[in-house]
């Protein structure tokens, strides 16, 4: 660069420093706007070297880019020196305008300082104005300031270093230090925008890289499952309807893909199981239920919902997976079967009639068969305005809700039908069936318990119970009969019996006694079972012993 002592600058020279920071703005990363910012130093304004010192986040200034020594660029490129120590640098010395110099005289108090710097040898300088081999000269460069005035934040300082013409710069030389500085500093900003743009276009790259595996993954995982999946919405008017269903879905349900998207699976599921399926797909869950398949059956699954957000605040879906369980329903169905029938005949066993008895009874009828409440305070009961009878004794609550839910068990009373009708049981036992098991066989009296079985229950109603108690004994519950339609049961019973039966290749007859009990609120299972059974023997010992014998 030509001395300010000249009327005027060569034009190759403004060229030089118009390339230099054109330079600058075009360089391709980071790393190359900082050397070229060191080389436009030395090879524009007439240093014979130059040095970048960057700004780091911890705030402690690292030597980045160094020009015109490659000894030195080896032996400080990458070093650190503290934000401490370089505000006491800037703040010494002369300041020219932006510029801070630190003449020899001074920098010896420097020398041991942890910023790193490099060491040159020379004659002592001869006149006023020379440049001294200690002598320090920095350039700081601040980010354009967003208010409006001077400087910003520091991001980094340029330490120069040896004018060619051996001398301090005078004014021209100052300005366009300070000038490049304030280019330079805008350059390194925008380098490092734009590297912050470029890692962050990179890792946008990976997440969308990595979302389109994690969807891919997600749409292999969907489609081939070996259970069936679908995805539905969640909440709103159309809650539960089914946007998407994989193959084995399909093929679960006997429904092509285009047909299940007609449905919800409260379309789909048993009517029984509504209530299931709501308290599941509310917020996910898993339950047992059964869905309609095509031809009309319905077939269990385990059905395990999950929520899933489309996006941070986008909507919900409900990712439904759903599992074939019929075959360990089926079994466990037939141990509920086996555990609650009689394994021979195949009917209700004894603790299946109890329980089924027991569950038509409550505890405490008044005369008239209702519910009696009890007031705890006067031992009476009690009654509101209306009649109604309350129970204010601990757990009245829940026989409250049995007076208001309970149909109550009534029983005819007196020897003649008063058209009362109540729950008849019908305690049965068979004549001669010991002797047909000492004649022929156990084979052949499992034979006959198995006819009698079939023909008790072929000659009762639908929503009758017949049991077998154990042994040659059995019981018929039957509701809604008056004492004559029970006696007439038990004859007709007796006669079916009665008929002859195949067993072990031989016809057989056994006879039968029947007992007649009515079951009324405020008996337990046990009694109502026992006045049958007693009912019973009176019945048996009253008839002529030939009538009784079978075989």
């Amino acid at each position: 660069m030509e001395t300010e002592s000249e009327p005027y600058v060569r034009l190759a020279s403004l060229r030089q420093l118009h390339q230099v920071m054109a330079d600058m703005n075009t360089a391709r990363s980071l790393a190359d706007t900082l050397q070229t910012v060191a080389n436009g130093v030395v090879t524009a304004l007439g240093y014979e070297l130059a040095c970048v010192n960057l700004v780091r986040p911890d705030g402690d200034l690292v030597v980045a880019a160094l020009s015109g020594n490659q000894a030195a660029e080896a032996l400080i490129t990458g070093r650190t020196g503290s934000r401490e120590s370089w505000e006491r640098r800037l703040s010494m010395g002369e300041t020219w305008g932006d510029l801070v110099f630190i003449p020899h005289t001074e920098g010896w108090v420097l020398d041991d300082d942890d910023v790193p710097q490099w060491y040159t040898d020379g004659p002592a300088p001869r006149f006023e104005d020379e440049w001294h081999p200690s002598d320090r000269l920095f350039a700081p460069m601040y980010t354009p300031s967003v208010s409006g005035g001077q400087c910003g934040e520091l991001i980094g300082v340029l330490s120069v270093d040896r004018p060619r013409n051996g001398r301090r710069p005078g004014a021209w030389g100052r300005e366009a230090l300070q000038m490049y500085a304030f280019q330079a500093a805008i350059a390194i900003s925008n380098a490092r925008l734009r590297a912050n743009m470029q890692r962050a276009l990179v890792r946008l790259e990976r997440e969308q890289q990595a979302l389109r595996a994690s969807e891919e993954s997600f749409r292999q995982a969907f489609e081939y499952a070996p259970s069936g999946m679908a995805i539905a919405e969640m909440g709103g008017d159309q809650h539960g309807r089914i946007l998407r269903t994989n193959d084995a879905l399909c093929r679960l349900l006997g429904r092509p893909a285009s047909a299940m998207r007609r449905y919800s699976f409260s379309d789909l599921v048993h009517p029984e199981d509504i209530g299931t399926l709501l308290r599941t797909s509310a917020e996910g869950g898993r339950a047992e239920l059964r869905l309609c398949r095509r031809d009309g059956t319905y077939l269990w699954v385990s059905l395990r919902n999950s929520v899933v957000a489309d996006a941070a605040d986008g909507p919900r879906f409900l990712l439904t997976h759903v599992e074939d369980i019929a075959e360990r329903k089926q079994r466990e169905m037939q141990l509920a079967h086996r555990a609650s029938h009689d394994s021979l005949t195949g009917l209700p066993n004894s603790a299946e009639l109890r329980a089924r008895l027991s569950s038509r009874l409550c505890q405490r009828p008044t005369h008239s068969g209702a519910l009696e409440p009890i007031d705890a305070a006067f031992g009476h009961p009690a009654f509101d305005a209306a009649g109604h009878g309350f129970d204010f004794r601990q757990g009245g609550a829940q026989a409250y809700d049995t007076f208001d839910h309970h149909v109550h068990t009534v029983a005819p009373e007196g020897d003649r039908d008063d058209g009362t009708k109540g729950l008849a049981v019908l305690f049965c036992d068979l004549d001669g069936f010991k002797s047909i098991n000492d004649r022929f066989g156990h084979n052949a009296g499992d034979a006959v318990l198995i006819e009698v079985a079939r023909r008790l229950s072929q000659c009762v109603r639908d929503g009758d119970t017949v049991a077998r108690l154990g042994g040659d004994e059995f019981v018929i519950l039957a509701d809604g009969l008056g004492k004559a339609d029970a006696a007439d049961l038990a004859v007709r019973l007796r006669n079916e019996i009665i008929q002859p039966i195949r067993a072990e290749g031989r016809a057989v007859r056994v006879g039968a006694s029947f007992g007649i009990g009515w079951a009324h609120c405020g008996m337990t299972a046990d009694e109502v079972l026992k006045s049958a059974d007693e009912r019973m023997y009176v019945e048996k010992r009253s008839r002529p012993k030939q009538h009784r014998r079978a075989g």
